[in-house]
């Protein structure tokens, strides 16, 4: 690891590589689905245009990303794992990599709260996030504190998941019989066990968690760990660059050393994502716009498990969809990332990439 970080506020690389994800300008596109399995991105990265050529970065910090072209519209695919930390090293980076419009969809697994057989496939229209309160005295039982914390629901973006529901529905291969249950609520939580009711030899004091969180929040039907920290970001976000002051000397320690060497083609050393600032017409802002397709893996009233049969079908479907969704979701030209210099350039000029207005 030769390369030397150059600013301890948000790190780089001096060519721009951000530092978990280890992408630079012109290696991300407009459109992604994100996903929490490697195989599951490898899985749809085959659904991808033969040309041009994908583009492939493995971070060293376990992030992959995969960019092409989807019908010539370019998407990427980005696997992230799991959890908050990650969604934000996720969202954050990516959006300093990429100039216009950032159109995110979720493709994750997730447990049922309610009778919905495994294999069933929940579009939430928003999502709560549970958290384990840190004030709370675990050990010996606080009468004064709660041991779990609930936010306020923030919401998909409405035209993203419509079309997300739509796309799914045109893709479904005719002997799957799937369910699809489009305006349900998730709650995004910081542990797979403690914050999700699961007992282990732990004292969390969840006992009765998952029964408090139906009473709480009408229309409560997943659980996962990823998909409120997105649609929190998405919604927060206002396309203004804030000041801050950098960190001088810079760091040394680098972990963002791609695993590819492919360069984005006419890509130059520097490139600023450039930023309107808070005087000028928001409308010409552009937007982070999310929403998520959850996978029922786990029954937690039925205590049943999907097959691997069950995921390799549901991924084949779902993964199709999502690209149909993001190929159809509209981007203004002017909204869009440069062409030009990045990996999704055409190879031959008589096969322009759509714009899709």
């Amino acid at each position: 690891m030769k390369d030397r970080i150059l600013d301890a506020n948000f790190p780089k690389t001096a060519d721009g590589r951000v530092y978990h994800l280890g992408i630079r300008v012109g290696e991300v596109a407009n459109r992604i689905v994100t996903v929490g399995s490697i195989s599951r991105a490898e899985r749809i990265a085959k659904m991808l245009d033969a040309s041009p050529k994908p583009f492939s970065l493995y971070s060293e910090r376990g992030f992959l990303t995969i960019t092409g072209c989807y019908k010539s519209v370019p998407v990427s695919i980005v696997c992230i794992g799991m959890g908050g930390p990650n969604a934000d090293f996720f969202i954050r980076e990516v959006r300093e990599c990429l100039r216009g419009d950032m159109l995110v969809i979720r493709l994750g697994s997730c447990g049922s709260l309610t009778d919905l057989p495994v294999g069933t496939l929940v579009l939430p229209a928003s999502s709560v996030a549970c958290t384990r309160n840190l004030d709370f005295d675990f050990a010996s039982r606080d009468p004064w504190e709660v041991p779990y914390r609930l936010s306020k629901p923030v919401s998909a973006d409405p035209a993203l998941h419509i079309t997300l529901r739509d796309a799914l529905e045109s893709t479904r291969p005719p002997s799957l019989k799937y369910l699809v249950v489009p305006n349900a609520v998730n709650a995004s939580t910081d542990s797979f066990y403690s914050s999700q009711g699961r007992q282990t030899s732990f004292q969390d004091h969840n006992a009765s968690l998952i029964d408090h969180l139906k009473a709480t929040v009408s229309g409560l039907t997943t659980l996962e760990m990823e998909t409120f920290w997105i649609f929190h970001l998405a919604a927060s976000w206002r396309g203004v660059k804030q000041s801050s002051s950098a960190v001088n000397p810079p760091l040394a320690t680098v972990p963002v050393v791609p695993a590819s060497s492919e360069i984005p083609r006419g890509t130059s050393e520097k490139v600023e994502v450039l930023l309107p600032s808070l005087d000028e017409d928001t409308s010409s802002r552009p937007v982070i716009r999310a929403a998520a397709a959850q996978m029922v893996f786990a029954s937690r009233s039925s205590q049943d498990f999907i097959t691997p049969d069950q995921v390799n079908e549901l991924e084949e479907w779902s993964g199709r969809g999502v690209l149909e969704a993001l190929a159809k979701s509209g981007i203004a030209p002017e909204r869009l990332h440069p062409i030009a210099g990045s990996v999704w350039a055409p190879i031959e000029p008589s096969k322009p990439l759509r714009a899709l207005l």
